[in-house]
């Protein structure tokens, strides 16, 4: 059995203003890469690799959890990647609300030239499978994105909810059999401040 620990990546500069990100590839805010320090000393001796988004709010928070955890260097995989947001990409909240009235509303809206929930959920299982194959037996950490996660989260009907910064989920796999554990916080945020943007 492979266990997939994903966690979504440190606060990056555009999670601090509110932007949308998807394949834009903003980096990560001083209070990102402070999470990921911190966030590396609650799962010390429990992943044997580290996996990463090839966006580089996911491999700087992975590369350094990686060299705290001594399991560097990390392997990148771009199908770890956020969803493509197409016109959302950039815009806060409040600017999708007034072009797009209502699109917010559903829980996984189809979003104006972006990557369909299809498309992702694809992409994504392939990450799971890439992963399992080459990690067999072996517990990985996966620094990924939010919007994948939760993605995941649905299809094996796991409760999803927003997905705060270095917030993950335990993902168990064999035979392309998936079960999702309890979500856990890798950061203490009495410690450091963590804040849980709507955005992807």
């Amino acid at each position: 059995m492979t266990r997939l620990l994903l966690v979504r990546h440190g606060q990056s500069e555009w999670n601090a203003a509110g932007r949308w990100q998807g394949h834009a590839d903003p980096p990560l805010s001083s209070l990102g890469r402070a999470q990921a320090h911190q966030a590396a000393t609650s799962i010390s001796g429990d992943v044997d690799a580290v996996v990463a988004s090839d966006l580089r709010r996911a491999v700087d928070t992975a590369t350094i959890m990686a060299e705290h955890l001594g399991l560097a260097p990390v392997s990148v995989d771009p199908r770890w990647r956020e969803r493509d947001v197409g016109h959302f990409t950039g815009l806060t909240r409040p600017e999708i609300e007034q072009r797009w009235p209502g699109i917010l509303e559903a829980p996984t809206p189809e979003i104006p030239g972006g990557e369909s929930s299809g498309d992702l959920l694809r992409r994504g299982l392939e990450a799971v499978d890439a992963a399992v194959g080459a990690y067999a037996g072996a517990r990985v950490l996966v620094v990924s994105h939010g919007g994948l996660i939760r993605c995941l989260e649905r299809h094996v009907d796991a409760p999803v909810t927003p997905l705060p910064n270095l917030g993950g989920v335990w993902l168990e796999g064999a035979d392309r059999h998936l079960r999702a554990g309890p979500r856990l916080l890798l950061v203490d945020p009495d410690e450091v401040a963590v804040t849980v943007p709507q955005q992807l």
